[in-house]
């Protein structure tokens, strides 16, 4: 009897047991499939979300252009035709040219005064267009700020480096004109005397317009035939060529770099053929950089009275 009740209390228990493990493993179960529902719930509530949430595109932002300089907001540009290489190439070339255009200017050179001391002068300040352009060409929705590239260069000039620099002639070139154009004559002095005594340092660039300045009636210049369009013609300055034709002559003779030149549209006849100057104020211009390691200094001299220019490019003794 007593084996038969142990037998059926075994029996009951692990009756009991599997029930109880049974139980257990259904609620288990139960607790495992919401948490998968809860999480896959999740999941497709997140892939909804990414769907929803718009795609950031260039062509759909704006960007600060700042000064490289100062860090200040110059324009605001909205890339819309980013995706048209084309288009956008020519739209940004564009719109660096522009604003160049208010941004350059030309380096004013030193010159020294007759007391031998260096007076006036200013830095040279250029956009770089093509940095820029590729700036504008490298856009991303990361960074809304684009550098404008804008680069400043003083004269190169002191005074310790011109002691001396007009002691030896590089180079000189005369011409002639007639003594008794008045008129013409007064232009090629006016000229000479403005690009006198510039004094240019390693690497310093020269603007022949920029030097001379604009060639008005108020600032003394009179009217004198000029070349136009193989023509002669009337015109406020008439004979400034001739100076600007001079100086390119002896500053290539000193072997300075030229960087802008143009001919007339007609043969003159103070130079030989193709050793001609062109300028005009807001037309062609005459330019040149001091590619020497040292300083040199223009000297001009138009001898009204004798009908002669000359232009000399000298240096210190040491420097050479």
């Amino acid at each position: 009897m007593k084996k038969v009740l142990g037998a059926l209390l075994l029996g009951a228990t692990i009756v009991s047991a599997f029930i109880a493990y049974s139980m257990y493993t259904n609620h288990s179960a139960k607790q495992t499939a919401a948490i998968e529902q809860k999480q896959a719930a999740k999941k497709a509530e997140k892939k909804t979300e990414k769907k929803k949430k718009p795609v950031l595109k260039v062509e759909d932002l704006t960007y600060q252009l700042k000064d490289s300089r100062t860090g200040q907001v110059m324009k605001e540009f909205k890339p819309v035709h980013y995706k048209d290489k084309d288009i956008y190439d020519q739209e940004i070339k564009q719109l660096a040219s522009e604003l160049a255009k208010g941004i350059d200017t030309p380096m004013q050179n030193i010159k020294m005064d007759a007391n031998g001391s260096l007076t006036g002068g200013s830095k040279q300040i250029i956009l770089k267009e093509a940095e820029l352009v590729k700036n504008l060409q490298n856009l991303n929705t990361k960074q809304l700020d684009v550098k404008v590239p804008i680069y400043e260069t003083p004269p190169n000039v002191t005074a310790a480096s011109a002691q001396g620099i007009a002691d030896v002639s590089l180079a000189s070139y005369s011409t002639r004109f007639r003594p008794s154009d008045t008129s013409r004559n007064r232009n090629v002095q006016l000229s000479a005397e403005a690009i006198n005594n510039v004094v240019l340092g390693p690497g310093d660039s020269f603007s022949y317009n920029q030097t001379v300045g604009e060639r008005t009636a108020e600032r003394g210049y009179q009217p004198a035939p000029e070349i136009i369009n193989k023509q002669l013609v009337m015109g406020i300055g008439g004979g400034i060529c001739q100076t600007s034709s001079t100086l390119f002559n002896a500053i290539d003779g000193a072997g300075l770099q030229v960087t802008a030149r143009s001919h007339h549209s007609k043969h003159v006849g103070y130079v030989p053929a193709g050793r001609d100057a062109t300028v005009s104020w807001g037309g062609p211009d005459f330019k040149f950089t001091n590619n020497k390691d040292y300083p040199v200094i223009i000297k001009a001299y138009a001898n009204v009275n004798t009908g002669v220019l000359t232009v000399d490019v000298r240096t210190s003794q040491r420097s050479i």
